[in-house]
């Protein structure tokens, strides 16, 4: 999870009548996602309180936040059970629908392809689906190496690129016009 965009902390903006994180871990759950685990760092406890009691939902504190995506990436995947048939991966600044995230669970499970994302107007976008095998390339994500990309281009021949006719594939919230035009 990144620092806050402009003053405030992207995972409490508006969104959709809750809170970033709140939309994007009810948008797993809805999708069919069996165990959601969010990473924190940044103001931990004011997340995890948001987040409660959850069923289908852990926390786990990454307290390398500041080094990058991928000390998250790690942190997350040490909670993942080795024998883990496949890992979505998505950020709380890339919100996400039900359905889009169904849409990609379904592609995954059709090809059981190494990743499968889906892609909009030729780019490739978000979620990504690991399938579990990956597991130990993904713990060693690097922020030096290009996190979980150096994964999927490792993979690259053999990764389920898909297209959707969806936009939101590509929504990418870092900057406060961004977010602004998003919620626009």
């Amino acid at each position: 999870m990144r620092l806050p965009i402009g003053r405030q902390q992207k995972a409490l903006l508006p969104w959709q009548g809750t809170t970033l994180i709140q939309y994007q871990v009810n948008s797993l759950l809805e999708a069919g996602v069996s165990q959601v685990v969010v990473v924190l760092g940044y103001r931990a406890e004011r997340l995890r309180s948001l987040l409660g009691d959850t069923s289908g939902v852990q926390t786990v504190l990454n307290l390398r936040y500041r080094t990058g995506k991928s000390s998250s990436v790690r942190a997350g995947v040490r909670q993942v059970p080795t024998d883990t048939s496949a890992v979505l991966v998505l950020s709380v600044d890339q919100p996400r629908s039900p359905e889009l995230v169904r849409h990609v669970i379904d592609a995954y499970r059709e090809k059981k392809a190494p990743v499968t994302y889906p892609a909009y107007q030729g780019r490739g976008g978000h979620p990504i689906i690991f399938d579990g095998a990956l597991l130990p390339e993904m713990a060693r994500a690097r922020e030096s190496r290009q996190g979980l990309r150096e994964v999927v281009q490792r993979h690259r021949a053999r990764a389920n690129r898909f297209t959707l006719d969806d936009a939101q594939i590509l929504l990418d919230i870092n900057e406060p016009g961004e977010y602004q035009k998003a919620v626009g």
